[in-house]
């Protein structure tokens, strides 16, 4: 099968190009610019926004993976209408296009659609879903929405996933494990936005991108899936973990986040039963992966010291 993945030159998209390969796929990479983690793959330069580029990009495929996002939620939440023209109107882009070539629609989408939930409740992907607090998580709606409705109206064969929060190698800088390693690291204290008791189903980036090829099964066209950890984490828990594989700095409490959720625990059960995908990675044993691939490219931390307060919180 050859298939497209928008936004492969990122975080999440490098590794599902990896795991496409292993899988004997061949893949493209769709773009604003080339790849940094790999020079082979075949890359289409294009906007999201460009009928024009995501129709070159989605020419002669069998799918796309759609996952180029405006995805930190700080940099939503400075410039909402850039968010919402990437990530809504971009995924209708990619729809329209899918339309007429005739290509199956594999949509990234988020848990975080599930809000807070209940003390107690387990979610699946049955569940109601709340108004969305935060505009990330309004433009991820906005694009599930889409992909139901061409679905319907046009007959898009076209898949929801539903990731967990990711972490690993090639992370953003800005997501919460590698901000409090980065910060570990320099010897700095690490900020937790509220009480830290904020819960969070993470998901190792390589687990989750076999989640996503898995997702290309037949089997999944109209389905939505949950690829999400087996373990619930604290945004505190992480700070402690950091503390121990890094350096033991200092933890700081400020004052938590406009639109931020507290996490409910989200079942992966359908997964796990109709594309036999299953994570395999726990937190602890991702976390060290990711610190031992930190050190193994950017060298040994300097000494640690708690020396000072910036103030920031780390992104989730």
């Amino acid at each position: 099968m050859k298939v497209v993945v928008t936004g492969a030159s990122g975080f999440i998209g490098s590794h599902v190009i990896d795991r496409l390969r292993a899988h004997g796929h061949e893949a493209l990479n769709f773009d604003l610019a080339p790849s940094p983690y790999d020079d082979t793959v075949d890359t289409v330069i294009g906007d999201l926004r460009s009928p024009e580029d995501v129709r070159r990009g989605l020419d002669g495929c069998d799918a796309v993976i759609h996952l180029a996002a405006a995805a930190d939620v700080n940099i939503v939440a400075a410039d909402p209408v850039l968010a919402e023209e990437l990530n809504s109107r971009g995924t209708a882009v990619v729809l329209e296009a899918a339309r007429d070539l005739g290509t199956r629609v594999v949509f990234g989408s988020t848990i975080w659609v599930y809000g807070d939930g209940q003390p107690g409740e387990t979610l699946d992907e049955d569940a109601a879903l709340p108004l969305p607090k935060h505009l990330y998580t309004a433009t991820k709606l906005a694009g599930e929405a889409y992909c139901r409705s061409y679905g319907e109206l046009y007959g898009v064969e076209q898949t929801i996933l539903r990731f967990g929060i990711p972490y690993g190698p090639r992370a953003r800088g800005a997501t919460v494990l590698a901000a409090f390693v980065a910060k570990a690291r320099a010897g700095e204290p690490l900020t937790l936005a509220g009480d830290g008791a904020q819960s969070r189903r993470f998901v190792y980036v390589e687990d989750l991108a076999d989640g996503v090829v898995a997702g290309l099964a037949p089997a999944a066209a109209g389905r939505i899936y949950n690829l999400v950890g087996e373990e619930s984490t604290t945004i505190r828990e992480i700070a402690e973990k950091v503390q121990e594989l890094v350096a033991p700095v200092e933890i700081v409490y400020v004052e938590g986040r406009a639109g931020d959720i507290r996490g409910a625990a989200i079942s992966g059960e359908r997964a796990a039963s109709e594309l036999d995908w299953r994570p395999k990675t726990s937190f602890a044993e991702g976390a060290q992966r990711y610190v031992d691939w930190v050190t193994a490219t950017q060298g040994a931390p300097m000494a640690a010291t708690a020396s000072s307060i910036d103030g920031s919180a780390a992104a989730v």
